[in-house]
């Protein structure tokens, strides 16, 4: 699939707010479809050929639109990419055929195994080079463009010559991919280690975020923790409404992984993010953005 092709077909996830389908929440989808315009799962967890997770995706994509965002892929490990993994996921993707696809701007193996993280890249002209190789691969494997997140990190590398997202808008330039932009770990990244998160923003062309994610955090006397386990920070919804005012009407996603709470907190949290968005851009702006 030549970078020319991918570059024309745009990765966005569809318009609106979705939420993460978990498995906490899986009686209420079967029974009902909730009042959600699209539903993220983790890829990983629907591998298999069969089984209940499988079949409870399957059913909601019937009503649903579905993004699969993986998290195990690992990017920039110096390891060759998983033949296995990429199989599997090219079989989810046929079976399933998502809205977009997304991975992480990291790195999680080594030559002994799987790490099970998002560990931080480091951002110069080396790692870009080997990102692009693997993003093209991975590409050409599902034959689409994908979106690639901005992640939270713990520590900083001294030979950085770029930071997160001018590195990112780069890999985009270069691949044809996307941007997956994740508002709380710009914030989280902002009080770990003093960066800007609106020069970050900034740092991103209009047109390459195809998708936002929001989530809660933690804040600890050491470091505040990207944890996924409570409502969006209010300092969050401010940036949030920024990257409204930059991005326009983006698809956005409330992400909660930790201590999940009942289904009806989570579509609170996710009017909240589409009241926000119709404020900013628009009712008819949010529908124009699919």
């Amino acid at each position: 699939m030549p970078r020319s092709v991918r570059a024309t077909s745009a990765a966005r996830a569809p318009a609106g707010v979705g939420v993460g389908l978990r498995h906490a929440h899986y009686d209420a989808f079967m029974a009902a479809p909730p009042a959600v315009d699209w539903v993220e799962v983790h890829s990983e967890n629907y591998f298999g050929d069969g089984g209940y997770d499988l079949h409870v995706l399957e059913t909601v994509r019937r009503d649903i639109p579905v993004s699969l965002h993986g998290v195990g892929l690992g990017l920039g490990s110096a390891t060759p990419l998983d033949a296995g993994h990429l199989a599997a996921l090219r079989r989810l993707v046929e079976r399933i055929d998502p809205a977009v696809v997304s991975e992480h701007l990291c790195w999680g193996a080594t030559p002994q195994g799987a790490l099970h993280d998002l560990l931080p890249m480091p951002l110069n002209a080396v790692s870009l080079d080997h990102l692009c190789a693997r993003v093209e691969q991975v590409q050409d494997v599902l034959q689409r463009p994908i979106l690639i997140e901005n992640v939270s990190v713990y520590v900083r590398f001294r030979g950085d010559t770029l930071g997160e997202t001018a590195f990112l808008a780069e890999l985009a330039r270069r691949t044809g991919c996307g941007v997956l932009l994740d508002v709380n770990n710009l914030y989280v990244n902002q009080c770990n280690h003093g960066e800007d998160a609106f020069a970050a923003m900034a740092a991103l062309p209009r047109d390459l975020v195809g998708e936002i994610h929001l989530a809660g955090h933690r804040v600890t006397q050491a470091a505040v923790i990207d944890d996924h386990g409570s409502r969006v920070a209010a300092a969050v919804w401010s940036l949030y409404e920024s990257a409204l005012q930059r991005f326009g009407a983006t698809p956005t996603l409330i992400e909660w992984d930790t201590d999940v709470p009942p289904l009806d907190v989570l579509l609170d949290e996710a009017q909240l993010a589409r009241t926000r968005m119709v404020s900013m851009c628009g009712a008819a702006s949010a529908r124009a953005q699919s």
